[in-house]
C-alpha cells in the first residue's frame, strides 16, 4: 500500500454530547404486527466444510431480509420455493400478505454447495440477484412497491463460477453507456494456506454494460477484477460513479494481478531500486529548515529558479520539470527565505518557519523523495523528553496517585477483538489503494443506506459512542463525513452478548439491535421533556432524555432478518414477519 494517503476520521464536536446521562428504560407500549408466511424462508445451514469464523460471518450471520432504500418501507425475502416475496407497507392496520414478485428459474435444492440467495437494489428500476449457486441475474423491475407497475424481468443472467453472495451493486452512466457494477463475495479453499484457516476471501468486481447491436439492446460483462484477503470484509461498497470501491476489513485486501500487471510491477520495482539515493536532504531547528540538493556538474546559478510562497515551494533546473514542488508542511516567512550554491556544487535552501518551535514530520506534504537528517543534539533532547514514559520494571512507582492502566481492570465490553481493522479506498483504474485509515479500536458496528444515491454509511465505535460516517467519493478533502452520533451505543451494544443484527433509522432518530431469539432493543435519540425533571444528585433540571425500549417477539424461531426504516422495524423469522412501529409518521 505504498503511496496511499494515510488519513484519519475527523469527528464533529457539535455532534458529540459529553454530558449524555444514559438511556432511561421506557415502558411505553410498542405496536407490533405479525404476518404468517405462506412458506418458510430459504435459510441455508452451514455445511460441515464451512467451519471457519469467516464462513459464519459471511453466511451464518446473513441477513435474509432485504430493504429497498429507493422505496420507503419496502422489504423482500426469498422463500424455500425460490420465490422472491415482497411486503410494501403504507398503513399498519391494513397489512397485506407478502406477494410473489419473481420466481428463480433454477431448482435451489438441486445444488449441494449452494449459498443463501442474495438481493441488492442498484437503482429505482434495477435489481441484482444471486440464486446462491453461482449465477448472477440482472433484473428490470419497473417501479417497485406498486403492484401494478412492478414487474420483474430478467435482462441478463450468467454463470460466474463458484457460489457467491452479492455484497453491493450500483448502477451508473459513464461515457453515455449505462453500466452496472456488482461486488460478489466468496470464501474459497486455499491450498497454499497451511498455517491459517485454509481459506481465503475473494471480492469479485464485475462490471456489466448495456450495448446495442443491430438495434438490439443487451447486457454484457466488460470487466472482471478480483480482490483477495484473509478475512470477510465488514463493509464493501462501490462508489456511485463506478470509479472505485471502499472496504473495511480486519485484514487487508489486494487485487490479484494478471501476467501483464506482474511484468509492469517488476519494471516499477527495478526503477525504484535504481533510484536509491534521496533527491534532497533536509534538517530543521526550532526556527528554520535547511534543504540540500546535489546539482549536476553543468548547472550554473542562472539555470536555477527557486520560487517561495507562504505555503509552497518550487525548485526548477533549466527548462526541466520541477525538481521539487508542492505544499509545505507548515507556513514559512517567504520573504526571508534564501538560497545559495555551496562550493561542493550543492544547492542550499533556507526556509524561515512562521511558527517557531514546531517540529515538521515532513517537508513537502506527500513527498517521500527526501531524507530527514536529525542533529545528534535533537536526538538526545527527544530521548530525554520520552524518558519518563519508559522503565525497566512494570510499575516503578506503585504509590503514584494515578498508576498505569491495568488491563485486568478493563471490563469485557472494553475489549476489542480486531484492533487491526482498516478502511481502504481502491482506485478502479490502477487497482491501487489511494487512501487508508487505520481504525485501531474504532470497532465496526453496522452499515445503513441513508441516501440511496450515495454510498452506504458505516457506523464505528468511538470510545463509548457510535458515530455514523457518510463516504463522499467525489470530495477528496472530506471523503468521510461524520453525520450522526448514537450516544453510548458503542458501550451498550458491547454488553449484549447474544446480539445478531444492528441497524438505525435513515433519519438517525433511533438505533436498534436484536438478539438471536425474540428480543429487540431500541435506543431513541434524546428528545425534550414535556414535564419538568430534576437530577437528584446535582439538583439541576434535565431538559431532555434518551429512551430505551424493549420488544419481545411472540415466536421461538430464530431471527433471520432485521431492517429499520424511519417509522418501523422489520424482523424476519423462519415463518413470520414482524413489524414494530417505532415512530409515528408525519
Amino acid at each position: 500500500m505504498a503511496g496511499a494517503a494515510h488519513c484519519s476520521l475527523q469527528a464533529k464536536r457539535l455532534l458529540l454530547d459529553p454530558k449524555f446521562e444514559g438511556y432511561k428504560l421506557s415502558l411505553e407500549p410498542l405496536a407490533c404486527y405479525q404476518l404468517g408466511l405462506d412458506a418458510a424462508v430459504a435459510e441455508v445451514q452451514l455445511r460441515d466444510d464451512q467451519y471457519t469464523l469467516d464462513h459464519m460471518r459471511a453466511f451464518g450471520m446473513y441477513n435474509y431480509l432485504h430493504l429497498d432504500s429507493w422505496c420507503q418501507d419496502n422489504v423482500y425475502y426469498v422463500d424455500q420455493f425460490g420465490r422472491v416475496m415482497n411486503l410494501s407497507v403504507t398503513l399498519d392496520t391494513a397489512l397485506q400478505k407478502p406477494r410473489e414478485v419473481f420466481r428463480l428459474p433454477s431448482d435451489l435444492t438441486a445444488c449441494d454447495n449452494r449459498l443463501c440467495s442474495s438481493i441488492h437494489f442498484s437503482s429505482p428500476t434495477q435489481v441484482t440477484l444471486s440464486d446462491g449457486t453461482g449465477r448472477l441475474y440482472l433484473i428490470k423491475s419497473g417501479k417497485r412497491g406498486n403492484s401494478t407497475s412492478e414487474k420483474w424481468e430478467i435482462v441478463f443472467n450468467e454463470e460466474l463460477g463458484s457460489p457467491f453472495i452479492i455484497a453491493h451493486s450500483v448502477s451508473f452512466v459513464k461515457s453515455d453507456t449505462r453500466s452496472l457494477a456488482a461486488l460478489l463475495l466468496r470464501v474459497e479453499k486455499d491450498e497454499s494456506d497451511t498455517k491459517g484457516s485454509g481459506f481465503h476471501v475473494t471480492l469479485e468486481w464485475v462490471t456489466i454494460a448495456e450495448i446495442t447491436e443491430e438495434g438490439v439492446h443487451k447486457y454484457e460483462i466488460i470487466k472482471r477484477r478480483v480482490l483477495q484477503g484473509k478475512s470477510v470484509p465488514h463493509y464493501a461498497a462501490i462508489e456511485q460513479s463506478g470509479d472505485g470501491l471502499m472496504i473495511v476489513s480486519h485484514k487487508p485486501f489486494k487485487f490479484m494481478e494478471s501476467q501483464s500487471d506482474k511484468s509492469e510491477a517488476n519494471d516499477d520495482t527495478k526503477i525504484l531500486n535504481e533510484k536509491k539515493d534521496p533527491l534532497y536532504y533536509w534538517q530543521q531547528t526550532e526556527d528554520d529548515v535547511t534543504i540540500t540538493v546535489h546539482l549536476p556538474q553543468d548547472i550554473t546559478k542562472d539555470d536555477i529558479k527557486v520560487h517561495f510562497s507562504p505555503d509552497d515551494i518550487c525548485v526548477t533546473l533549466r527548462d526541466q520539470p520541477p525538481l521539487m514542488e508542492g505544499k509545505l508542511y507548515s507556513s514559512v516567512d517567504h520573504e526571508s527565505c534564501t538560497w545559495i550554491i555551496r562550493e561542493n556544487k550543492s544547492l542550499e535552501i533556507s526556509l524561515i518557519k512562521k511558527t517557531e518551535g514546531s517540529r515538521w514530520p515532513e517537508l513537502i506534504v506527500g513527498d517521500t523523495r527526501g531524507e530527514f537528517i536529525m542533529d545528534p543534539s535533537q536526538c538526545s533532547e527527544i530521548a530525554e523528553s520520552l524518558m519518563h514514559l519508559t522503565s525497566e520494571v512494570m510499575n516503578p512507582n506503585p504509590e503514584k496517585e494515578k498508576p498505569p492502566c491495568n488491563a485486568q481492570e478493563l471490563e469485557e465490553c472494553d475489549a476489542f477483538l480486531e484492533d487491526g481493522a482498516s478502511l481502504c479506498r481502491f482506485d478502479g483504474d490502477n487497482l491501487k489503494v489511494t487512501h487508508i485509515i487505520n481504525l485501531g479500536s474504532n470497532q465496526y458496528l453496522f452499515s445503513v443506506v441513508v441516501n440511496p444515491r450515495e454510498m452506504p454509511c458505516f457506523c464505528l465505535r468511538h470510545d463509548v459512542d457510535a458515530l455514523l460516517w457518510q463516504p463522499h467519493s467525489d470530495q477528496p478533502e472530506n471523503m468521510w463525513e461524520h453525520i450522526a452520533t448514537f450516544n453510548a451505543l458503542g458501550y451498550v451494544q458491547a454488553s449484549k452478548q447474544d446480539k445478531k443484527f444492528m441497524a438505525c433509522a435513515p433519519d438517525y432518530s433511533y438505533a436498534a439491535l436484536c438478539e438471536c431469539l425474540r428480543r429487540v432493543f431500541i435506543y431513541r435519540q434524546p428528545t425534550p421533556l414535556a414535564t419538568v425533571l430534576y437530577n437528584r444528585k446535582e439538583g439541576r433540571q434535565v431538559g431532555q432524555v434518551a429512551k430505551q425500549l424493549v420488544a419481545t417477539l411472540e415466536s421461538n424461531d430464530p431471527i433471520l432478518g432485521f431492517q429499520a426504516t424511519n417509522e418501523r422495524l422489520f424482523v424476519l423469522t423462519t415463518k413470520t414477519l414482524f413489524l414494530i412501529k417505532v415512530n409515528s409518521g408525519n
